[in-house]
């Protein structure tokens, strides 16, 4: 990872590379469990599952713990900091991998539900890596700071799947079983790099220095950055989650799903290695709406066609527009708070984007069931043309004041 900065601003300092570095390599490993999850629990979910309509309920499960999660870990970390908060998190993850492989070894679809919802709270703990990312490099670096460490899930699209077929059949009579220990250890693995984490304190101000929430929500640059991110991050779960089912509802081959998965999460995070600048140069707005017009783009391409190479380019464009539409979201949103009101702030942030993305979510695998794999996809398109006209205004309402002020120097 390149630390060093071309602007001429000091570079940052040992402690800063080493604490991104934990980060980036927790999210590496929270996301290879989040990604083993996603690419298995739709099938599982539909071999244990009563209704074929409730094949997603554990996908489901794991998005609600993340967005219920969101908000006792932004109380925790208030109160007794980032590391101790993200511990708890890596241990909820351990957690429930071990319920998912008792629940799939005794044929429990209630037992796989839950260990997923544990799973989700494991990701409500670790969405909070890329904002203590901020924190560790300055306000200044946050485009790069949170690149950095969401560019962590890389090797996500890798170990994640791959490790879904490699413990296959580790456990002998019951699939999948050792995927989900194997995912157990990853998470394992992100409690001890936490452990080794030295981020500085957080800021907490006095009642008088900060704002009420609802003058807080009240600015307009707010609201657009949680509105596109929440859409963005929806918009990309729902697909995902139903295009395994899909797939294989096309007749398509079990083994086609692995690498549509993997390279879709290849598209999620590669660009993260040249978000930040992008952001830096053109300003988050602007990232934005490309990642809208790609989301959009994505649209058009599950629409033409069923066939492996539709599905692989489609979810790989929709990894992309994502990227550019989360990390967009998320570093306008750092520009709109102070310091003492940022665990207040992300918490909203994370609370609302995850429920919307839970109720998508519900939605995927009885939209597909019932309507089938267009439905889904024209489903999505007037929520992205939503969030792409709010993301326009947007940039042009903060483009007056800084051509105000060229004009007043001029």
């Amino acid at each position: 990872m390149d630390f060093a900065e071309p602007d001429g601003r000091s570079p940052m300092t040992a402690s800063s590379r080493g604490n991104i570095l934990i980060l980036a390599l927790s999210q590496a490993l929270t996301l290879s469990a989040v990604v083993l999850s996603m690419t298995l629990a739709a099938i599982l979910g539909s071999m244990l599952a009563p209704d074929q309509g409730w094949a997603t309920l554990p996908v489901a499960a794991m998005v609600i713990g993340t967005a219920i999660a969101s908000l006792p870990a932004a109380m925790l970390m208030r109160r007794h900091g980032r590391r101790p908060g993200f511990l708890l998190g890596a241990l909820l993850g351990v957690g429930g991998s071990l319920l998912c492989a008792l629940a799939l070894r005794q044929g429990s679809f209630a037992g796989f539900v839950v260990g997923h919802f544990l799973l989700g709270s494991y990701q409500g703990f670790a969405n909070y890596y890329r904002f203590a990312a901020v924190e560790a490099a300055g306000p200044q670096r946050a485009g790069k700071a949170v690149s950095l460490v969401v560019a962590g899930g890389v090797a996500a699209a890798f170990l994640g799947p791959q490790l879904g077929q490699w413990g296959r059949d580790w456990i002998g009579g019951h699939l999948f079983v050792g995927s989900y220990l194997a995912q157990g250890v990853l998470s394992l693995v992100a409690l001890v790099l936490l452990s080794r984490l030295r981020l500085p304190g957080i800021v907490v101000a006095h009642v008088s220095a900060v704002r009420p929430l609802r003058e807080i929500l009240g600015q307009p640059a707010l609201r657009v950055a949680i509105f596109g991110t929440a859409i963005g991050y929806a918009v990309m779960i729902m697909v995902m989650t139903a295009t395994p089912l899909a797939i294989l509802g096309c007749g398509l081959p079990e083994t086609s799903v692995t690498p549509v998965i993997q390279w879709h999460v290849v598209g999620m995070f590669a660009p993260s290695f040249f978000t930040g600048s992008l952001i830096q140069r053109y300003g988050a707005p602007r990232i934005m709406q490309v990642g809208f017009a790609l989301l959009l783009g994505h649209v058009v391409l599950a629409l033409s066609g069923v066939d492996f190479l539709h599905f692989l380019s489609a979810l790989v464009l929709l990894g992309v527009g994502w990227n550019f539409a989360f990390i967009g979201g998320t570093t306008l949103l750092t520009q709109t708070y102070r310091p003492a009101e940022q665990l207040k702030v992300q918490a909203v942030n994370e609370f609302t984007v995850f429920g919307l993305v839970a109720l998508t979510t519900l939605s995927a695998g009885w939209l597909y069931d019932r309507f089938g794999w267009i439905a889904l996809n024209l489903a999505v398109a007037p929520l992205l043309a939503a969030a792409l006209i709010a993301v326009i205004g947007i940039e042009r309402r903060l483009r007056r004041p800084a051509m105000a002020a060229v004009g007043e120097k001029v």
